[in-house]
């Protein structure tokens, strides 16, 4: 007899997307297994009068959600692991990534098709320090403002006039069928994403072997893979998803190519680097190395003072 799984999820329409996503690929695994899905409200659904950097403490998106896993309220918890800090709570793990969507990031306007064509002041929403700061680093004649709330809440402000455009993820919008929003899909060159833009992770108890086991259907091992990296890097920096820390693990041949950027909110200073490799780990501590020694740590602490 099949276990019953109970996934613990933001209650946001995209969060509740991607949980479903989970339960769908539970059934299509196991036919008869029988999912609940448990949302939830997290400190970042609630702490909406402040940008996300300024709020203290990590994980504000899957705090209370992890605090249920570990209290044995919900079996599995399901995150974008983009919101997930790269050091975890003790007695939780990440036990199986699916498949990545586009790691775009999207431009989404009602009066211009590209960013170049902003006019000066424009306004711009973004709750994202490592999008302002690519944004200002190309665009500086633009004003970026902040901008939070889910994807309709965001997308209304926009309609409403208040913001000449907003930048989202691509990944998003195409699970919510909101393709046509997207009016420019900004190049990775552009605007690297964030760490694990556009991954689906789902996270458990440590000694919860069963539920591992029963999750392995649902692991993408390049995807996997990919994000490996990207954490590690980030692990080194800090940990931290409110910072202007980007990254992006892509498969060429059989070697991953890691890039990495710190930058400072203003868009004044991007650091990059990048290297190849076999090893994730590896990878991700040689690019947050290349990183560090061009002055990352300053910006970093400056941010987080």
């Amino acid at each position: 007899m099949m276990p019953l799984i109970r996934i613990g999820t933001r209650a946001s329409p995209l969060a509740v997307w991607q949980a479903e996503h989970v339960r769908d690929a539970l059934h299509a695994a196991y036919p008869d297994v029988q999912v609940e899905i448990i949302r939830m409200s997290t400190s970042g659904d609630v702490l909406l009068d402040a940008p996300l950097h300024s709020l203290g403490g990590k994980g504000l998106f899957v705090k209370e959600i992890e605090e249920a896993l570990l209290a044995r309220q919900v079996d599995i918890a399901v995150h974008s692991m983009k919101d997930v800090p790269a050091l975890q709570p003790e007695g939780l793990e990440i036990a199986a990534i699916m498949a990545r969507e586009d790691v775009r990031d999207a431009f989404v306007s009602n009066t211009v098709h590209h960013p170049e064509e902003l006019a000066p002041d424009a306004r711009v929403g973004s709750s994202s320090l490592r999008r302002r700061a690519q944004l200002l680093q190309k665009y500086p004649q633009v004003q970026v403002d902040d901008l939070r709330g889910n994807v309709a809440t965001r997308l209304r402000k926009l309609d409403e006039g208040q913001y000449s455009a907003i930048i989202l993820a691509v990944a998003g919008l195409k699970r919510l069928q909101l393709h046509e929003r997207i009016t420019y899909a900004i190049p990775v060159e552009q605007s690297l994403p964030a760490v694990g833009q556009g991954a689906v992770g789902i996270e458990i108890r440590t000694d919860d072997i069963a539920t591992r086991e029963l999750l392995q259907p649902l692991m993408d091992q390049p995807t996997w893979q990919c994000v490996l990296a990207e954490r590690s890097m980030n692990r080194i920096l800090g940990g931290d998803c409110r910072l202007p820390v980007a990254a992006l693990a892509q498969w060429q041949e059989q070697k991953l190519l890691l890039r990495g950027l710190v930058a400072s909110p203003d868009g004044s200073r991007l650091l990059r680097a990048e290297a190849n490799g076999t090893d994730p780990v590896a990878l991700g501590r040689e690019v947050a190395d290349q990183l560090l020694a061009q002055g990352a740590a300053a910006i970093i602490k400056e941010i987080q003072t």
